[in-house]
């Protein structure tokens, strides 16, 4: 139907808008008027304040995250989100449903972009500044290869489209901290309209018809050319540090969600990691895969990069406390199972 209205019969009611905070809001003023009382009140968003989406309500215990992870037909990932006010019937409904969808459903609280996302970023962001520091995309997507995932992170950024996000990062230039790096080569890629696949290049360059990466000495020139224009002195950087970076930098992110109750337990993150994001399943996860590696190895490489490299790489207190009494993650999943 193209009549909001005809939802009044509806037990449940998903917003899919994209991502514009304002957007989604006029939506639930409209489902809000519409909606018959007790109908639960969804929003998709993958990282939007829900509690902010459901003060335009007058039942916030109605509303609640339904994060469906794209394609929602294929993926198996659903991230359920708590707002402040959301009623614990709600969230069991929705735990539910996710189960009966043939889906593996993940409790989480607000924080920017949730569970998934939150850890993303840091994968990410590490990710460009290896690039800006020395490596190209080629040897960054070939160590993560190599580590299990079907694809490296400047693959799949031009397999989505360098484009996906632009406007809300270009938003968010003019107000964000000045205190800490951050990664910018992505906008610039689009301001030279390297968008990816769907235009022939983007950090690789593809064959008409053909979706195969190239390196591409275009784009290799340019990126050591906007490393000189940071200041930056490149450098070789090992297969190692690689892996160690854009993985360690999740496992910190995943352990300041634990500290603050995002996540209720590390195997949530590590199954929305498994479900959602391609993690190498023979891993197990990225807590539990820094289990296996030791917490305190991890630790002291994570304190390394921060007196490198600044504010993204702050310890978590989590998981300083962990080493500091000889316990591991997986001693929590027992507090917490």
């Amino acid at each position: 139907s193209l009549d909001i209205a005809n939802v009044r019969d509806a037990d449940m009611v998903i917003e899919a808008v994209f991502e514009d905070i304002e957007l989604k809001k006029e939506v639930f003023r409209q489902l809000d008027r519409h909606a018959r009382p007790g109908c639960i009140l969804a929003t998709n968003t993958s990282g939007l304040d829900v509690d902010e989406i459901a003060a335009v309500t007058a039942r916030p215990a109605d509303v609640v995250g339904a994060h469906f992870f794209s394609p929602a037909q294929v993926m198996k990932l659903l991230e359920v989100v708590r707002g402040a006010k959301t009623s614990a019937d709600v969230i069991a409904t929705l735990m539910d449903l996710g189960r009966r969808m043939g889906k593996i459903a993940v409790l989480a609280r607000i924080y920017p972009g949730f569970i998934g996302n939150a850890l993303f970023r840091n994968y990410t962001r590490e990710a460009h500044f290896l690039v800006e520091d020395g490596a190209l995309p080629h040897e960054v997507d070939a160590a993560l290869r190599k580590f299990g995932y079907a694809m490296g992170i400047f693959a799949v950024h031009d397999m989505a489209g360098n484009d996906v996000g632009y406007q809300t990062r270009k938003a968010q230039m003019a107000t964000r901290p000045t205190d800490r790096r951050w990664n910018d080569l992505i906008m610039k890629l689009c301001d030279l309209g390297r968008l990816g696949q769907k235009v022939g290049k983007g950090w690789y360059r593809y064959e008409k018809g053909d979706r195969t990466p190239h390196r591409d000495p275009e784009l290799e020139a340019w990126i050591a050319e906007e490393s000189a224009r940071m200041g930056i002195v490149r450098r070789p950087i090992a297969e190692e540090e690689i892996i160690r970076r854009c993985l360690y930098g999740m496992i910190n992110e995943g352990a300041k969600l634990l500290e603050l109750g995002i996540a209720l337990r590390p195997s949530d993150i590590d199954i929305t990691y498994l479900t959602g994001y391609g993690f190498p399943a023979h891993h197990g996860g990225p807590m539990y895969l820094a289990d296996r590696i030791g917490l305190e190895r991890v630790l002291a490489d994570i304190r390394r990069f921060h007196e490198r490299d600044g504010f993204w790489w702050q310890p978590a207190p989590l998981l300083e406390r962990l080493v500091r009494e000889g316990r591991s993650f997986a001693d929590l999943q027992a507090i917490t199972a």
